[in-house]
């Protein structure tokens, strides 16, 4: 991909006011290749959108990683770790929206370009619907504005309204949406600039925001839920809202793949020594329920090594998961025989498929949709069978093995025997949202962000959280993550007047979405 790339300045955390302009960068963007830029960078910019926050931080915290080293992953032990958990924060206001930031200020006006700008409206929701869903009360309404105004020290905003905005945004941007007019065309890698997609995109983003307000508003969560509903979400695979990669340079490969493969994750030369392995938690679910991703998803490290392996290195029976919230000395304490030489044991994520460097980027799924039918259908917000909209979500999530690398698929067979084993139970409200949710997690992986959004939202799966020696929260699963440490002497009054709003600057601060 070849894009051209603008030098703006962030935000937030830049302190760059003296740079006011980069000589070498075009004085007139190219608005395709803004957005390009702006999309390719979203879906990863080296580990600080990807390997510490979705992996490290909420894919440890959601137990589908564990580790015995303490300090090259954090989350399974709740430790706190400012190079993690500043991350997303700095990669979203410095990288993600800058150019998205610029477009707007470019095209507010012009109405020959209203298509742009509206796609750039509602992706600009989507890096911003992380950054608060993972902190809290961020900056929003001024974010991204230092090169075009001047503020350099924005203003932190309330959740709830930011959610007010993010919705209505939305909402309008989508409406505003003109298939007789000019778009992206193909500097659009996600949609090559169909107008129709993208408000299938904004309405089912809409359906993801409006659903996480069942705990703090749910008259607010049913209306917006319908609203989205009613207009028109995902129907189908077909309408997945991915960015696809390659095997090739740091603009083009997945870049969570790119570091699970690397010396912090599971590197084939450590010969299954490699610090990131599957958490007995996920292997154990994914074991008992007989599930067919299992090969997909995770294979003992002979498979990573040499994919020739993966028929036998993923048998099912012979994967083995680590126990969260453990060190090499603290995991004799449940095993007690055990040695370093047992590792290699354990299983590992699969770097062929999932995890491969051309793995695509999934933004938002169909199957993350009609799970969200099945609870909206569970609540008697929509007509239909929270059971037919669960399995048609099970069945999208396991045809989607066709998309990825590895040449890996699910049988009709293989999909029904699933349902025989884990039959719906159309019992209560609560065993109904666990069996949604519990699905939930297992069909999202690698969306890890997404789903810890979704388990502080329902409390589904139910995890049992570790208590390591030291940890930041006295044995909690945390609740959000801490602002960089950085904001306190760059923002101090944005960034202490945000404290005072929301409380403490801690893992077990709740956010306003996330009410008790």
């Amino acid at each position: 991909m070849m894009m051209v790339v603008t030098l703006l300045f962030s935000s937030c955390d830049s302190g760059f006011e003296d740079m006011n302009q980069n000589p070498y960068a075009y004085n007139e963007p190219v608005i395709g290749s803004l957005f390009s830029y702006a999309v390719v960078k979203t879906a990863g910019d080296g580990d600080g959108n990807t390997l510490y926050p979705n992996d490290k931080l909420s894919g440890a915290f959601m137990q589908y990683f564990a580790s015995l080293n303490p300090w090259q992953w954090t989350g399974d032990k709740y430790l706190y770790k400012n190079e993690y958990n500043k991350g997303l924060f700095e990669t979203a206001y410095n990288v993600e929206l800058k150019e998205i930031q610029q477009m707007l200020n470019l095209l507010q006006d012009d109405p020959e370009m209203s298509n742009q700008y509206n796609i750039a409206r509602i992706w600009r929701v989507y890096i911003l619907h992380r950054v608060t869903d993972m902190y809290g009360d961020v900056p929003y309404f001024e974010a991204g504005t230092g090169y075009i105004d001047g503020t350099y020290k924005p203003t932190y905003d309330a959740q709830s309204t930011i959610y007010a905005d993010m919705l209505k945004e939305l909402e309008e941007a989508s409406l505003a949406l003109d298939a007789g007019k000019s778009s992206f065309g193909s500097a659009d890698y996600i949609y090559a600039g169909n107008t129709d997609q993208w408000k299938k995109f904004a309405h089912s983003l809409m359906l993801r925001l409006g659903m996480r307000l069942t705990k703090v508003d749910v008259a607010m969560a049913e209306t917006w839920a319908k609203k989205a509903l009613d207009a028109g979400v995902f129907e189908s695979n077909a309408d997945l809202a991915k960015l696809d990669h390659t095997d090739g340079t740091s603009n083009n490969f997945y870049w969570s793949g790119r570091e699970l493969r690397g010396g912090e994750g599971v590197p084939p030369s450590a010969e299954g020594r490699g610090y990131g392995k599957m958490s007995k938690t996920f292997v154990d679910h994914l074991k008992n329920t007989n599930d067919p991703r299992l090969p997909f998803y995770i294979t003992l490290w002979p498979g990573n090594a040499d994919p020739t392996n993966l028929p036998t290195s993923t048998i099912p029976e012979d994967q083995r998961g680590l126990p969260n919230g453990y060190d090499n000395s603290t995991i004799k304490e449940i095993i007690p025989d055990w040695t370093d030489d047992m590792l290699p044991q354990i299983s590992e994520i699969n770097l062929n498929t999932i995890a491969n460097n051309a793995t695509p980027s999934i933004f938002i799924s169909f199957v993350e949709m009609e799970l969200l039918k099945a609870e909206a259908a569970l609540r008697g917000w929509i007509t239909g069978d929270p059971q037919s909209f669960y399995e048609s979500a099970v069945r999208a999530s396991m045809d989607m093995q066709d998309i990825y690398p590895g040449g890996m698929s699910v049988s009709e067979g293989e999909k029904d025997q699933y349902f025989l084993d884990n039959p719906y139970n159309a019992g209560s409200f609560d065993e109904q949202m666990e069996q949604i949710h519990t699905q939930f997690w297992a069909s999202l992986f690698m969306n890890n962000i997404e789903v810890y959004a979704n388990w502080r939202r329902t409390g589904f799966p139910v995890l049992v959280p570790t208590n390591y020696p030291g940890n930041e929260t006295g044995g909690l699963i945390p609740r959000r993550l801490r602002y960089p440490e950085s904001e306190a002497n760059l923002n101090p009054e944005a960034y202490k007047a945000a404290v005072q709003a929301q409380g403490p600057d801690l893992f077990t601060t709740r956010i306003w979405w996330d009410s008790e």
